[in-house]
């Protein structure tokens, strides 16, 4: 039915309703896929595909649009995971930390997500949840950072 905010997609998501919509993602965009393993939503990957009109890659070839950052509790350091991240990102690129959402397994606590972004110099502007399961942690550089 039109205006139906609880229509659901065949993969299960809520259309026009998800938090997935507000990430911003758009046809063109280069998004590099970092952290991928085998426990990862797949429909989430694909949404992603979708949203871009394009393959998520791993290696980049130069500075890219979003790095798409799957981390859990023992991947270790924050920091040094959003260190890494920036490596191949864009001046004016974004970095969605996507993590298990609180009470999943390998849920990343909330004091490491915010010590490792400030350690990281990096700003944690805002949380999305994106599918059952995981959330994306929208992190930037700060404005008027040279790098």
């Amino acid at each position: 039915m039109p205006g139906d905010k609880d229509m659901t997609r065949s993969r299960g998501f809520v259309d026009s309703a998800t938090d997935f919509d507000k990430l911003g993602l758009r046809s063109g965009q280069v998004v590099q896929e970092l952290g991928w393993d085998d426990d990862v939503d797949e429909d989430l990957r694909q949404q992603v595909m979708d949203a871009i009109e394009g393959d998520l890659i791993e290696d980049a070839l130069g500075g890219v649009d979003v790095v798409w950052l799957w981390w859990r509790s023992d991947d270790g350091d924050v920091a040094d995971g959003l260190v890494d991240a920036m490596r191949d990102l864009d001046k004016d690129g974004i970095i969605y930390l996507v993590t298990p959402k609180v009470g999943r397994p390998d849920t990343v606590d909330t004091s490491d997500l915010s010590e490792g972004v400030e350690t990281a110099g990096m700003v944690l502007t805002s949380t999305f949840n994106v599918s059952g399961d995981w959330q994306a942690h929208k992190v930037v550089r700060p404005k008027g950072s040279p790098r």
